[in-house]
């Protein structure tokens, strides 16, 4: 019997390509594992009605981690299944499968590395090694949402608003509504692993970042309980920044962050920009963790238009496997999978197109494989 059962999620699009790249590199580990396939993505939303599948779900609470590969997620209201034979007329609305996951298995820290590595010539600075964590579950990720408004929200609503409220005259089919949803253990747990994690690495500082002067609730909710974990870690120091002014300190100095946590969506959005100034979503690596799963994937999404070209870079999959092998307890294999990756980068002979190369995905996978 295998030491790690890992599910393995190709997923959508350029999914089944990075995927197959990263395999090239776990096998020449000869890590002892069993891969086991699950479907997932649009593919079986279409056939199915279900882009996540109970067979999928009963999978994943046999692993001890899951690698998964890319996910095409479209906003389809119901009308538009009418145009899948297999889904009409059963008012489905598509949901994207991994925010499905991350509430259903409570993966609730969503861990970005974004380091420079030398010799990319991606790299908006040389030096940069930031790590974000984001909160995976809550925000405006929740799924509370209303479209049309119905009357009785919008009549409770009236009732609550304050004086300028533009939605008040309005029938419920003239908007929208997106329930944002903080708690505070949900807050507490995702600061407390940022702080966790500077302290186990030698970082000095974690940035929280909010916008609790104008979202007071949610966002003020956020903040208060990341003042009180800090306290915790008085050999840390606390700060805190605006998501808009962390944008633009994060161009202008760069060099200043450590560890950045946020709640869902400030966090997804800070993740990408620190991501494009190491060269990019080829090289953004995302585990999402739980206390019992993590899964374990590229930020990118499943870039349709290059599916089964063998064409994008797969570096960004294959570092999200180094970070699975260390959830897994397989330091050493991890520390070889990044050296690996760190040489392959230096190096410039084998490129993909995003670095100004040609070489493919699995060219990419095998070269990395040679320098383990």
């Amino acid at each position: 019997m295998s030491q790690h059962r890992i599910a393995w999620l190709p997923g959508d699009g350029v999914g089944k390509d990075v995927m197959d790249a990263t395999r090239i590199v776990l096998d020449a580990l000869k890590l002892d594992a069993e891969y086991v396939h699950g479907d997932i993505g649009w593919e079986f939303w279409c056939a199915e009605g279900d882009a996540f599948p109970q067979r999928t779900v009963d999978l994943l609470k046999k692993v001890n981690a899951a690698m998964f590969g890319a996910i095409t997620s479209k906003p389809v209201k119901a009308a538009e299944t009418e145009l899948v034979p297999a889904l009409q007329g059963k008012g489905l609305v598509y949901r994207s499968p991994i925010v499905r996951m991350r509430q259903m298995f409570d993966l609730y820290i969503c861990l970005r590395p974004c380091k420079a590595y030398p010799g990319n010539p991606l790299n908006f600075k040389e030096g940069i090694d930031i790590v974000v964590f984001r909160e995976n579950t809550e925000d405006l990720y929740a799924g509370v949402e209303f479209n049309p408004v119905p009357d009785v929200l919008a009549e409770t609503l009236a009732k609550l608003s304050k004086p300028f409220a533009p939605f008040k005259d309005l029938p419920g089919d003239q908007y929208a509504i997106s329930c944002k949803v903080n708690t505070k253990k949900g807050s507490e747990r995702i600061v407390r692993a940022a702080f966790e994690h500077a302290a186990k690495n030698g970082r000095k500082k974690v940035t929280v970042v909010h916008k609790a002067n104008v979202v007071r609730a949610t966002d003020g909710l956020f903040l208060d309980e990341a003042k009180k974990v800090a306290k915790d870690f008085p050999g840390i120091t606390f700060d805190e920044a605006n998501v808009d002014a962390i944008c633009m300190w994060l161009l202008k100095n760069p060099h200043s962050y450590e560890v950045l946590v946020a709640p869902n969506l400030y966090g997804d959005i800070i993740s990408d920009l620190a991501a494009q100034m190491v060269g990019g979503l080829g090289f953004a690596c995302s585990a999402n963790i739980g206390a019992k799963l993590a899964v374990f994937e590229p930020s990118h999404g499943s870039a349709p238009k290059y599916a089964g070209q063998y064409k994008v870079n797969p570096l960004a999959t294959i570092l999200a496997a180094k970070m699975m092998l260390e959830w897994l307890g397989e330091g050493e294999r991890a520390g070889k999978v990044e050296r690996a990756c760190a040489a392959v980068i230096k190096e410039g002979r084998v490129r993909s197109y995003d670095m100004g190369g040609s070489s493919t995905t699995l060219e990419m996978g095998e070269a990395v494989a040679k320098h383990l």
